[in-house]
């Protein structure tokens, strides 16, 4: 099973999370790719990612025969608003070249030549968007055009603003990775307009952002039926109404247990539970 974009790409089911795995990150990269993932998230922003070591995970990895063109790799450009004094670019600079600077260390991280994904981290603005968000996604419209990269999106994203840039954008986005949570119906508003526009949603922090609700006699009934764990049920949920899951776990056995999930069959009632269990 995989999800496809509106412009041909196809995305595996699941996705593994780098963030704030610091020096652990190479072994942790390579544990998720020997479990099974094939999908790995990073960022160009030292604070919470570091993507170097990623690229040295893929190193290690093709010396073991696991090529660059079977993994999908998916980073992000970051203002510097979510960088500390350690940017990736030159922080004087436009942002046409901090977004042209970001992308070039970012392959060089990466030990590749093109991107699958490249994702803007977030606006730079709480409401909207401005002429700053206008000027990095041009920029980021222009590295697609040129075939750099396969997909282009947007992370951090109100369903006002991807509403904006659905409606205004040459390219418009092909994914949106949210922090998803249940008290929000799992971000609805802006999963909507992902469907709308045949927009990939990718939701990160499903686990942390709604740990209340995992012990829930509801969520535990489930889990037992199925054999399975309470995680492995929210992932199922996710990729059942459409949504790539993200995990970030450190433990290579849940590493292979989250991707159970893929294989798990939730019933419409149980998809029913899941969906309003915080509303």
């Amino acid at each position: 099973m995989s999800f496809k974009t509106y412009n041909d790409v196809s995305l595996p089911t699941f996705m593994y999370g780098t963030a704030w795995k610091k020096d652990a990150t190479t072994k942790l990269v390579e544990d998720a790719v020997a479990a099974g993932f094939t999908a790995i998230d990073t960022a160009n922003q030292l604070i919470h990612y570091q993507e170097e070591l990623v690229g040295e995970a893929l190193l290690n990895l093709q010396k073991k025969g696991i090529s660059r063109e079977s993994l999908f790799l998916q980073t992000k450009f970051t203002s510097t608003g979510g960088q500390d004094h350690r940017t990736p670019y030159d922080a004087a600079a436009d942002l046409t070249t901090q977004v042209k600077q970001s992308f070039e260390s970012s392959l060089k991280h990466l030990h590749t030549n093109y991107l699958d994904s490249y994702v803007l981290h977030s606006p730079y603005q709480r409401n909207g968007l401005g002429a700053k968000d206008w000027e990095v996604w041009t920029e980021i419209e222009q590295h697609y055009a040129a075939g750099k990269t396969k997909i282009i999106g947007i992370s951090n994203v109100t369903a006002e603003q991807l509403d904006q840039l659905c409606g205004k954008a040459k390219t418009k986005p092909m994914l949106v990775q949210n922090r998803c949570y249940a008290i929000a119906g799992w971000d609805k508003e802006v999963r909507d307009i992902c469907i709308e526009h045949g927009i990939i949603y990718q939701g990160f922090s499903l686990l942390t952002a709604n740990s209340q609700f995992m012990g829930l006699p509801a969520i535990q009934a489930i889990a037992q039926r199925l054999k399975t764990g309470a995680a492995q049920v929210i992932f199922r949920f996710s990729i059942q109404i459409g949504m790539l899951p993200l995990t970030g776990t450190t433990n290579s056995q849940h590493m292979k247990d989250d991707l159970k999930a893929e294989k798990l069959v939730l019933t419409d009632a149980d998809m029913a539970t899941i969906e309003s269990i915080a509303l």
